[in-house]
Formats: structure tokens, sequence, C-alpha cells
């Protein structure tokens, strides 16, 4: 057993780059929402939503996880989500959140995408004067859809590119292969923002080679099966390009089959700039304490790779030079 306890780790200053808002709808709130919005759901009680709350893959997470989303209606239903993770960012100590939404999910049931940027952006705004918790945001494109849906919502998006750092790509990674996307990412670039891209979780090393090559990204999003490609691990070490890996994620989707199994440590020796995220945190058993919790527990993570971990999402992130350097700063001083 490593020698870090559970409070070292929870008041670690911690960074997170890979959250999807919608992904942190704990049940009582997903319960909440769908009585305030007289929106049916499948579910009766919080434990039926715990019980379904098992995946055999991507997909079959996907399925619920949409169904859930179906309770976001208003302006404030998109403020109190991102408020209650940003309270349990506050709890966690981490300092600096990027994290992601789907507005094709909203817009396909009808939702005007200012309804769904709005109450998240208030909520981020809140949490930067009343928490002391930065971010930056982050738009995904659903890859399962064309890229002439992800252009439509791009057009909706540019009203609010003052709110907007980064767009994404996510959702489905099998047959949906990142130059799919080529053409909406440039144009996206054109405007300013900043690239990023699921690759490499379900998907093939090769993905992460397109998404670094076609889609220009900053980072790539999750990125686990680069271990496979030797010329790409070179790659990635020598640029420094982060990882934004999650591991509780990984194993409930089976992308390693047990924790002891996973590669971020091994990763993160070898000198590639990997990440600690927590992805769906609310389907996926914790937010990033839990997160740092289990690589303690499975894989004997020390307290100085704890520190080079949030190091590396403090290089990797979004934020200004003079922050991460204030940040920077914070790590090293803990004790």
């Amino acid at each position: 057993m490593s020698e870090i306890n559970f409070d070292w780790l929870n008041a670690l200053p911690k960074v997170e780059l890979h959250l999807h808002l919608e992904g942190s709808l704990e049940p009582e709130l997903m319960f909440t929402l769908a009585k305030r919005n007289n929106v049916k759901i499948p579910f009766t009680s919080v434990e039926q939503i715990k019980e379904a709350y098992q995946f055999n893959n991507l997909q079959d997470f996907l399925d619920i996880y949409y169904q859930g989303a179906d309770v976001l209606v208003v302006e404030q239903d998109f403020y109190d989500l991102t408020w209650a993770y940003l309270l349990k960012c506050q709890q966690q100590n981490v300092l600096h959140v990027e994290p992601f939404f789907d507005p094709q999910t909203h817009t396909a049931r009808g939702i005007d995408f200012s309804t769904i940027i709005d109450g998240i952006n208030r909520a981020l705004v809140d949490g930067r004067e009343k928490l002391g918790i930065s971010s930056e945001l982050i738009l995904c494109f659903l890859r399962h859809l064309s890229e002439d849906d992800a252009f439509i919502t791009l057009q909706q998006a540019i009203p609010h590119l003052d709110k907007i750092k980064a767009v994404g790509l996510d959702s489905s990674e099998k047959g949906h292969p990142p130059e799919k996307f080529s053409r909406v990412f440039a144009k996206a670039r054109e405007l300013g923002l900043l690239t990023v891209a699921h690759a490499g979780e379900e998907g093939p090393a090769e993905y992460i080679w397109t998404a670094l090559n076609d889609l220009k990204v900053s980072r790539v999003d999750h990125g686990v099966s680069a271990i496979f490609d030797k010329a790409l691990m070179e790659y990635l070490i020598a640029a420094q390009m982060p990882l934004t890996i999650c591991p509780l994620s990984n194993t409930k989707l089976k992308v390693f089959a047990d924790m002891s199994e996973h590669t971020i440590l091994q990763m993160l020796e070898l000198g590639v700039c990997v990440t600690v995220n927590s992805d769906d945190p609310a389907y996926f058993g914790g937010y990033m304490t839990e997160n740092f919790v289990v690589l303690r527990d499975s894989l004997a993570m020390t307290k100085a790779q704890a520190k080079r971990l949030v190091s590396n999402s403090i290089k990797g992130s979004f934020t200004s030079l003079e922050y991460k350097n204030t940040m920077q700063q914070q790590l090293a001083d803990y004790r």
C-alpha cells in the first residue's frame, strides 16, 4: 500500500481537463430536474438508476447518458448541473477545470443553443467569483453525427465565442475516425478556437495520429492505445503532448479489465504527459479524488507521481501562463 492517505489526496491541488458536464448529472439531480420539468425517465428510484450504471462498453454507457440528458430543459437546469459539479470540485480542491458540453444532445430536442451555454457560463462565472475555481469551456461535436451537423453547431456557437475556448470530439469512437471532422475543425481554428479530440480510447492508435495531423489538436483525450505504437509514443514524449486519461472510466467501460492493468503510471515513467481526469463521474464512480485514490490502491502511486500527474495537467491546461505558474507554485508548496 502506498503511503498516501485519502485526506492528502483530497487536499492535493488538482486541475481537470476531461469532464463532460452531462456526465456529472447525479441521480438525485436527475430526479429533481425530471420532476421540475415534468420529464418522464425510465427509473423509479435513485437506487434503480445506480443499478443501471453497469456497462459492457462505451455504447452501453452512451445509451443511458443521452436518456439522462433529457431532463435538462431550461437555462437554470444547465446552471444547476454545472454548479453541482463545481461544488464537488471545491470539496476536492480542484483549482481549475476545462469541462466539455454536448450542445447537439440538447439542440436535437429543440433546446436553443443560447439556453445551454448561458446556463453553463453563468455557473462558471459564479464558480470563479464565489468558489475561486477558474475555467475554460470546450464545445464537443458528437462524432456519430455528420460533419454537416457539426458545422450547424459551430455556426450556432459563433455569437458565443467569448465563452468558448476550444472544440472537441466525443461520443462513439468506433467507425468514426477523426478525419471525418477535418473541415469543421479547420473552420473552428480559423475562428480562433483551440482543438482537442477523443482518440485511442476504444479506437486504435491510428486515430491518435489522425487527431494530431488532421485536427491539429492541442491535446488528446484518453489516448491510452498510444502505448501500442512505439513511434507514436516517441512522438508524444518528444512533443510533450498531453493525454487526458480517465482511470475509473477506462475500467468501467472495459478499456482495461482491471485497474491493476492500467498503463497510466507506466506511461508517466516513460515521460508521456499523462493527466488524471474523471470523464463522466456520476456514471463511473468518482470525481478527481476518487480517480487518484484508485491509482494509489491499484498501482501503488506515490506522492511524487501524484504531483507529477497534476503538474502535467497544469502544463496541458488552456489557462494563462501566469496562472499556470501560480498553480505550479501551489503544487510545489503542498506537502
